[in-house]
């Protein structure tokens, strides 16, 4: 693949992600952050806040899991074609504390017809993996820039 179709590519992504963020009110108002995006890739930060904590003073699973999802979702749909999730399992190895800088790295391990299969890894800013997150994706059609966008 040359290095002008990587960087097609990595624009496609980088339209698709501008697309979907301007609609995305709820990874917004988590404070999630894009990093970056490429073809299949993408990385977002969270910190948790103690809106996020639970009774044990650490931070609830459903956030970490929500900031892996809207990571997998970033590097799902960087092609163009609307994709959602169509199965996702997460493992909690270590907790998140109030104030942790989490960061979601996601990449693509295959994709084929309308199916893929993505893997993001939450990490706490000192490099210490927090959850592990695989994200079984579908595409339903549409795309996210021109053509028949859906709202």
């Amino acid at each position: 693949m040359s290095a002008a179709t990587v960087s097609d590519a990595d624009a496609l992504a980088q339209a698709c992600a501008d697309s979907m963020w301007a609609d995305d009110s709820s990874s917004k108002a988590l404070g999630m952050e894009i990093a970056s995006i490429g073809a299949g890739r993408a990385t977002l930060t969270m910190i948790v806040t103690e809106a996020m904590t639970n009774g044990h003073k650490i931070c609830h699973g459903g956030y970490i899991f929500l900031l892996a999802d809207s990571t997998f979702a970033f590097a799902c749909n960087g092609y163009n074609v609307r994709t959602v999730a169509q199965q996702c399992q997460i493992t909690y190895l270590q907790p998140a504390r109030l104030g942790d800088r989490l960061v979601a790295e996601g990449v693509e391990r295959h994709r084929s017809g309308r199916s893929g299969i993505y893997d993001i890894t939450v990490k706490r800013d000192d490099g210490e993996t927090i959850a592990e997150f695989r994200g079984h994706s579908r595409t339903i059609g549409g795309t996210l820039v021109g053509g028949d966008k859906h709202d």
